[in-house]
C-alpha cells in the first residue's frame, strides 16, 4: 500500500541471557505508549507527521531482534529505549513500510521464541492489564505486537485524567493470558480488543489482546479512531 509506514519496535535478546517473555511483551506496550505520550509525537514535533501517516492508516508494528554490537548500532538511531523487568526494547518513530534504515532492515524478525522460567504474578488490583487470547498460539515477536496494539487502544481509549494516573504509574501495563472463562467475559465486554489483520501466523480477524483498566469499564471505550490493526 503506498504510503504505508510501520512501527519498529527492537527487542534485546543476548544468547546468554535472552529476557523473561511476559517481561518482552509488557516492555513492548510500554515502548509504544512512552513513544505516544513523548512531545516529539504531538503537535509540531519531530516525530509528528510519521505517526500521523502510520496511525491515519493502520497501526502495523513489526518486532525484530538485536544483539551485541546490533543492538548498539540501533542505539544510534532516532527513538527510545524502555526496560521491563529483564527485557530492553527500543520503539524507533514510524517508518515506511519498504524503506527502513538499514541498520534496522538487516535485524532478524525470527528467534523471538522467548519463555517464562516461572508463572507471572497475579495480575494488579488496579491500572492497565493487556489479557491475551488463551486459545492462540504466537510467537513472543508477534505477542509483542499484540500487546503495543491493546495498549495504544486503551491509550486512544482513555481521556485525560485517566492518562495522568497512567503516567504517574509509569505507563505500566500488565500483561497475562486469561484462561477461558476470563476471554469469553473479556470478548463479550466491549473493552478496546485487537482483532488482527492475518499477516503473519494466526487467521485474520483473530482477537488476540483485550485491554483492562478501571475507567475504560466505567466511562465505556472511546477509541480515537484508525485503520485496521495490521501487525507482524
Amino acid at each position: 500500500m503506498t504510503g504505508q509506514k510501520v512501527l519498529p519496535l527492537v527487542v534485546r535478546i543476548e544468547r546468554a541471557a535472552p529476557p523473561q517473555r511476559t517481561d518482552a511483551l509488557e516492555a513492548a506496550a510500554l515502548a509504544v505508549l512512552t513513544l505516544l505520550d513523548d512531545p516529539r509525537a504531538a503537535d509540531d514535533g519531530e516525530w509528528a507527521e510519521p505517526v500521523r501517516s502510520w496511525e491515519s492508516v493502520g497501526i502495523r508494528k513489526v518486532v525484530r531482534r538485536a544483539r551485541g554490537a546490533e543492538w548498539r548500532r540501533v542505539l544510534d538511531l532516532p527513538g527510545l529505549t524502555v526496560t521491563s523487568g529483564t527485557a530492553e526494547v527500543r520503539v524507533h518513530p514510524p517508518v515506511p513500510l519498504d524503506e527502513w534504515p538499514r541498520d534496522l532492515s538487516r535485524l532478524q524478525v525470527s528467534g523471538t521464541d522467548l519463555t517464562d522460567s516461572a508463572e507471572p504474578g497475579p495480575e494488579p488490583e488496579e491500572g492497565v492489564v493487556l489479557w491475551v487470547n488463551p486459545d492462540l498460539e504466537m510467537s513472543a515477536g508477534k505477542a509483542m505486537a499484540q500487546a503495543g496494539h491493546a495498549a495504544q487502544l486503551a491509550w486512544w481509549g482513555s481521556e485525560e485524567p485517566a492518562r495522568r494516573l497512567w503516567r504517574e504509574r509509569g505507563l505500566a501495563a500488565a500483561v497475562r493470558t486469561a484462561d477461558p472463562a476470563r476471554w469469553a467475559a473479556l470478548a463479550a465486554s466491549g473493552l478496546p480488543t485487537v482483532r488482527d489483520a492475518g499477516f503473519t501466523e494466526i487467521a485474520p480477524g483473530s482477537c488476540t489482546v483485550v485491554a483492562d483498566a478501571p475507567w475504560l469499564r466505567q466511562g465505556g471505550f472511546r477509541p480515537a479512531g484508525s485503520g485496521p490493526l495490521r501487525s507482524a
